[in-house]
């Protein structure tokens, strides 16, 4: 006999479902028979699947071992030092192995995350993704800021494996590969729900960095319609005073607020609002009226960026989310309402501007 105790993280799901994630194998209508036959019992009650499980329920499974093991699918974990170097060697001599142990030559997850870390609490984490790291993965075999979180998790006691087979704790924004800045993450299923709902409803309100190419004098709001070519990963940005409106299918309205901080000779530092969240809104949208990132080799001008390569080894864009500041609300993330959380600049950035007499 195995027995599971219903954390916080799995109440309120259906019983059935819940089972189908703890014997991710098995047919439903395996499962629906063990509950008849009181081979799987909800609190040493019978019971028929559809209950509302709470936490502190107690499940037991009167199965073999061998059946146990037959229908649990162990989750693969890809190892951390898989990571491409832009992300700063951040991931070098860790790895993250399916039974969700981390061993290290040098500093363990739980040392890596705390370099990255902006703030945390027991419902959300906030971290500074560094360039180079993916927010979530694409495919079973990359590495991302979710898996860095879950070692760090299961590293520190937060989480342990047999709740991960129910809960997966994740980032609730996405930044691309090569900006760098703040990413928030939920770590118990209340502090996951609620940072989605604030994305969703756009009340958190968003704040980057970035350093464009030529002066820009004056801020200001841009409106546009932007399309994604998934063949390509790229954007194309339009605008209704061009006279298409009729050829706007596929298109979604976007708004971004910038606003200069400082400029030198050649180039200006932007503080920009995204207003409504696109992927690649904001490099498309400053390309579009010719104040491309430096460094962005998909929309901006290459001969500027090359030099930035030759002169200072840059190969990303120059965009960094700086600031988040959350909405006010009630309920378990009460205690961050109207608060404003802000993400160190990365070195090359700094650096970089520095050079040009732009101070940060």
């Amino acid at each position: 006999m195995q027995e599971r105790i219903v954390s916080k993280n799995e109440a309120g799901q259906r019983l059935d479902k819940l089972l189908s994630k703890y014997l991710k194998l098995a047919p439903q209508g395996f499962l629906y028979k063990m509950l008849r036959k009181k081979n799987i019992t909800l609190n040493a009650k019978k019971a028929c699947g559809a209950e509302r499980v709470e936490a502190g329920d107690v499940i037991r499974f009167f199965l073999s071992d061998e059946t146990m093991e037959k229908f649990t699918k162990p989750t693969p974990r890809a190892p951390l030092n898989a990571c491409p170097g832009g992300a700063g060697g951040l991931f070098e001599s860790v790895k993250v192995y399916p039974s969700g142990h981390t061993t290290s030559n040098a500093l363990r997850a739980s040392g890596l995350f705390e370099s990255v870390k902006v703030y945390e609490d027991e419902h959300v984490i906030l971290m500074n993704k560094p360039v180079g790291m993916l927010s979530q993965k694409a495919k079973e075999t990359d590495v991302s800021a979710v898996e860095l979180l879950i070692s760090y998790l299961l590293e520190s006691g937060q989480l342990s494996v047999e709740e991960l087979k129910t809960f997966r704790p994740s980032v609730c924004n996405r930044l691309d590969r090569n900006t760098s800045g703040l990413l928030a993450a939920g770590k118990s299923l209340a502090g996951l729900q609620e940072l989605s709902r604030f994305f969703k409803e756009r009340s958190i309100e968003k704040w980057y960095l970035c350093l464009v190419s030529g002066q820009i004098d004056e801020g200001g709001t841009m409106d546009g319609w932007i399309q994604k070519d998934e063949r390509t990963n790229k954007v194309r940005i339009r605008y209704l005073h061009e006279g298409l409106a009729d050829e706007m299918a596929g298109f979604s309205q976007i708004q971004t607020e910038y606003v200069p901080l400082w400029h030198a000779k050649e180039t200006t530092l932007l503080k920009v609002h995204l207003i409504t969240g696109k992927s690649h809104q904001i490099r498309a949208h400053l390309a579009s009226i010719k104040h491309p990132i430096i460094g962005d080799y998909k929309y901006g001008n290459r001969k500027i960026n090359d030099r930035y390569r030759d002169a200072y080894g840059l190969r990303s864009q120059l965009l960094h989310a700086y600031e988040l500041t959350m909405p006010q609300t009630k309920g378990p993330l009460s205690h961050l309402s109207g608060r404003t959380f802000k993400a160190e600049v990365p070195k090359l950035f700094r650096e970089i501007c520095e050079g040009q007499g732009i101070s940060l």
